[in-house]
């Protein structure tokens, strides 16, 4: 399982199950679970005083209990649809943050016990990405991972099935959100949901102002003005996004040298023969490869299917439960 900010996805028997939003609605009063994932996403920002929904984790953790445990049971019942009542018999790998703190990592692997699992592992979210990519984790050479995700981006230089030097950032695709939100509001002077603003970054979201033949037409956004409530319809163009979300790319770019500064010179020559490898849903803004390789000067690569990497890479560690290190 990817517990993820954005999303959570589940692994079963080498398939995805469940891809679903890690959102859950919840009724106020009762506090019983109404909707979850791409159900509860719909109602997100649109509901009345009786439902609340909720984003149980924040910047890769989590931050509602009660309202994670009830999101991983509901997306775990999708899995089961064929029994009303769930056995708690599970053996789970779950990925967390490699910055995660104790505290952090007993509400995972409590929430998972709660909502049905018998044995829950933890494995940090880089490494199980570039196990989720192919790569051998296990052998004497040296290999980078950044997994850029909805709520941490996750840096780790990974070698004989150990991460030797890394980096945990609370900041990743929700912080380029909040930019595009905040951007909109003092530029255009037009209000932008939350919602909105990631169709703006999947439209035209790039990290570079300079695409060439591979630059995407303008994107309509509409909303209300910030001061009269008008209604406005405002042409957004991917190079003033680029400038938007430079500030939060150069801190992403800051961590890669700290990670690369921490590592030992001959792990740092087999990065720079492998490159470095891009993982999450952040290794898919526009052009972010090629400023990186221009900034660092070693190659990046996409990963195959970025986004799924550390949900492959929890399933592989699960069928191989001997071979890998676990958190305890």
């Amino acid at each position: 399982m990817d517990l993820g900010t954005a999303n959570t996805i589940i692994m079963s028997d080498d398939k995805i199950v469940v891809d679903e939003p890690s959102v859950v609605a919840l009724d106020r009063h009762s506090e019983k679970m109404i909707a979850v994932g791409e159900k509860a996403k719909l109602m997100h920002e649109k509901v009345h005083a009786g439902i609340k929904t909720i984003r149980p984790l924040r910047d890769g953790v989590i931050a509602d209990f009660n309202a994670c445990e009830q999101m991983i049971r509901g997306l775990i019942k999708m899995v089961h649809t064929g029994s009303r009542l769930f056995t708690p018999s599970l053996r789970m790998v779950i990925g967390v943050p490699s910055g995660s703190t104790e505290v952090e990592l007993r509400a995972v692997r409590d929430s998972a016990e709660h909502a049905g699992g018998r044995e829950v592992y933890l494995i940090y979210e880089p490494m199980a990405a570039a196990i989720g990519i192919g790569l051998d984790v296990l052998a004497s050479e040296g290999n980078m991972i950044v997994d850029i995700g909805g709520g941490s981006t996750e840096i780790a230089v990974i070698n004989l099935g150990g991460i030797v030097a890394d980096q945990s950032l609370r900041i990743a695709g929700d912080e380029l959100t909040r930019d595009i939100q905040d951007y909109m509001s003092r530029q255009h002077n037009v209000k932008v949901s939350e919602r909105m603003a990631e169709r703006i970054k999947i439209n035209v979201g790039s990290a570079l102002t300079d695409l060439g033949d591979q630059a995407p037409e303008d994107y309509i956004v509409h909303g209300p003005n910030r001061i009269t409530a008008l209604p406005m319809e405002v042409p957004v163009c991917y190079q003033e996004v680029a400038h938007c979300l430079e500030k939060t790319i150069a801190k992403i770019e800051t961590a890669v040298l700290a990670a690369l500064e921490e590592t030992p010179p001959e792990l740092y020559a087999d990065i720079v023969k492998n490159g470095i490898y891009l993982t999450g849903g952040g290794a898919l803004l526009r052009g972010l490869d090629k400023r990186l390789t221009d900034k660092i000067n070693i190659p990046f690569h996409i990963a195959e299917d970025p986004l799924h990497s550390v949900a492959k890479g929890t399933g592989v560690a699960l069928k191989n439960i001997h071979n890998f290190s676990f958190l305890m």
